[in-house]
């Protein structure tokens, strides 16, 4: 009987994911959570470039092909990306994304828990628009796995935007870890917990609009790091940026508990407009790029370190630590 039953849904779930593969979008990928289960719809124009390695397990897993390069592209799609919506809730599962190019998630009202890792894993190093579509509340919440950082864990630029709401909870580590440049638009985005940083991110974080609350932090409600061993300084437009600088334009901010500081940065931190309920005395900043002593080719310290501090063994152009006995000072070179 059991057998029988297990057959029959099985029979049920491939009818269903016919019918809705015919219904899919364009350019879309559609994930619908169901306890255990997901069903994973592929628009037809996309299917040579869409691997699902999930079967119909909730832990769904979708490999991106690197040939994949943009298709279809219209006046809303101009680069002819891959846009992947989730939806519905499973207490045990996930989302897991390679890629090689960039794309767009959708959150359509989707409840997701994985109680042995990030609920969100994107293996993607180009940009990734995370998109909270209106109207929609969605929920992240992670579980340990030491090899990765954060409930939602991006290697790649990763922009917040929508009209919806984001609620993350980062159980392990990081509530958002991103691996390159964050940015927030719109948007309401709630971390309700984290056992390190809210957000840690890297090149810079930058916030334009929306609402952003952090609710607890074991250590930084915000952090973010220099990339490389170098500061580009502040660009136009942000375009190519690695300060580990932080830029508050607009919107609000507001943190709760935190055991380090509001924002540490390994940049500058700039608090230009919007509303938040910290200072510039809550913040960690390692320099200030415009109040920073040049001090040429100077060769009298007895170490310099790099802004991770490590020794620099080789120096370049860029910013520096310098330990003179026992006094250090930050220096551009």
């Amino acid at each position: 009987m059991k057998q029988h039953l297990h057959t029959l849904l099985l029979t049920l779930l491939s009818l269903v994911f016919s019918s809705a593969a015919m219904a899919v979008e364009d350019n879309t990928v559609e994930v619908f959570y169901n306890g255990p289960s997901a069903i994973v719809s592929i628009a037809a124009n996309i299917s040579q470039y869409v691997t699902v390695e999930s079967g119909t397990s909730s832990h769904v897993r979708i490999v991106q092909s690197e040939d994949f390069a943009g298709i279809d592209a219209t006046t809303d799609n101009p680069d002819g990306e891959i846009f992947y919506s989730l939806s519905g809730t499973s207490s045990d599962g996930e989302f897991y994304l390679e890629g090689s190019y960039k794309c767009t998630v959708e959150l359509s009202g989707v409840t997701l828990t994985n109680p042995s890792g990030p609920a969100v894993n994107i293996q993607n190093g180009k940009r990734i628009a995370v998109s909270a579509k209106k109207n929609n509340v969605n929920t992240l919440s992670d579980g340990p796995d030491e090899n990765y950082n954060g409930c939602f864990h991006c290697k790649g630029h990763t922009k917040f935007k929508g009209k919806g709401v984001l609620n993350i909870t980062g159980n392990t580590r990081h509530a958002i870890y991103s691996k390159e440049y964050v940015e927030v638009k719109n948007l309401e985005l709630n971390i309700k917990g984290a056992e390190k940083d809210g957000i840690h991110c890297r090149n810079y974080f930058y916030m334009e609009s929306g609402t952003l609350n952090i609710e607890s932090a074991g250590d930084d409600a915000i952090q973010v790091e220099l990339d490389g061993d170098t500061s580009t300084g502040e660009t136009a437009d942000h375009e190519d940026e690695d300060s580990g600088n932080f830029y508050h334009e607009g919107g609000s901010i507001t943190v709760g508990i935190y055991s380090n500081k509001a924002v540490k940065a390994d940049g500058s931190v700039n608090l230009r407009a919007g509303t938040r309920n910290f200072t510039i005395n809550d913040t960690e900043q390692y320099a200030d790029v415009s109040a920073l002593e040049s001090v040429g080719n100077e060769t009298s310290a007895s170490e310099t370190y790099d802004l991770s501090g490590r020794r620099a063994k080789a120096v370049r152009p860029g910013i520096y630590i310098v330990r003179e006995g026992k006094k250090a000072k930050v220096v551009l070179r």
